[in-house]
């Protein structure tokens, strides 16, 4: 694939998005097909990387997730890039859109209708559901990583996409052949008629 010839061999791609939007599969996806074509690649991700550097806070007491420490977060997850020189990074969680360092800042969107059903499936409670649903319609994960990343940010609706496509999606980005610029989504349809 051409696409592959464009791309920086020490580039830095953050996915991010609201719980359920397919982060952790197409990560997973690209990270091995860089590998299988012969491109030297890491995934970090973001939860299991603040676990293991200890940057857990607390836990909320009304919603029950583990609260981190962002601003050392940051700090680690820049420590690490400086050092994963001469390979493509890829950095996927809900949290990394609050981080610094990439080169490109990919936000995962998913029609809020897919997002419930997958919500559902993973048993979150109601009002995390509902939580997760408005975030989503009002691109609250976009709104923080253009205040960040600003044209650097992007963002592919992958809601009738398969993982395939969105990998193919996150290389265009990555490689400057695609912009898919924050703001292109619309979700709002959805929250109106609730």
């Amino acid at each position: 694939m051409s696409i592959l010839n464009d791309l920086s061999k020490d580039t830095v791609i953050f996915i991010s998005g609201t719980p359920c939007t397919g982060k952790t599969t197409v990560a997973s996806e690209l990270n091995d097909y860089l590998s299988d074509n012969g491109l030297d690649s890491k995934l970090i991700k973001i939860n299991d990387f603040a676990f293991e550097n200890n940057l857990v806070l607390g836990e909320d007491p009304d919603k029950f997730y583990k609260v981190i420490d962002i601003d050392k977060l940051n700090e680690c997850l820049n420590k690490e890039i400086s050092q994963s020189t001469d390979k493509i990074l890829i950095v996927e969680g809900h949290l990394s859109h609050l981080c610094e360092g990439a080169d490109k800042m990919i936000v995962l969107r998913l029609n809020p209708s897919i997002l419930k059903a997958r919500l559902e499936e993973r048993n979150y409670s109601e009002s995390k559901i509902q939580e997760n649903l408005e975030a989503e319609a009002l691109a609250v994960c976009s709104a923080e990583a253009y205040e960040i990343y600003g044209d650097k940010a992007n963002e592919i609706d992958a809601s009738d996409k398969s993982i395939d496509e969105g990998r193919d999606l996150i290389l265009a980005i990555a490689s400057d052949e695609l912009e898919c610029p924050v703001g292109s989504i619309d979700f709002m349809e959805w929250l109106l008629n609730q």
